[in-house]
């Protein structure tokens, strides 16, 4: 299972030991998109959707979500989140939402997964409070655009 560091030798899953990784500054950003049909884009940016606002409740649900990865996410390790940022976009040419959300800890591992749940979750909430009028919405484009601090490094998306 090379470079598959969640397996071990015998190729079960387990827990990365980080207890001897360096404490560090580290930021994750993910971003991703929820695109919509336009009368759906219309009643969410108009602020009409019958159950409120919709973007406002989905950034609320990203950051609990960042702040609940290691429930969600089996062999994640519970890091002290020290900011959870999420952006929410209308962007009239999908139509639809861009998402962007940015994790910040002080710790032995990374937020990447925390950054990525937390754009998932804002996705899935923006869906939930918006499928009465539109079911047929696409989450997509999830991925990591940043990452910084640690042994590894920066990473940047292309």
């Amino acid at each position: 299972m090379s470079g598959l560091t969640h397996f071990d030798a015998k190729g079960d899953a387990h827990m990365v030991d980080v207890s001897d990784k360096a404490v560090t500054s580290r930021v994750a950003t993910a971003a991703g998109w929820i695109k919509m049909a336009r009368e759906t884009f219309d009643i969410i940016s108009e602020g009409r959707a019958k159950k409120g606002d919709v973007l406002g409740v989905a950034r609320l649900a990203g950051i609990m979500g960042a702040k609940k990865t290691p429930d969600l996410i089996p062999l994640c390790h519970p890091l002290p989140v020290t900011k959870v940022a999420v952006d929410l976009t209308l962007d009239p040419d999908l139509p639809g939402v861009q998402i962007e959300a940015t994790v910040k800890t002080t710790g032995q591992t990374g937020v990447e997964m925390e950054a990525l749940t937390a754009v998932s979750i804002t996705a899935l909430t923006v869906y939930d409070m918006s499928k009465a009028v539109d079911k047929a919405m696409e989450i997509g484009g999830i991925r990591v655009v940043l990452k910084d601090g640690g042994k590894s490094g920066r990473y940047e998306a292309k």
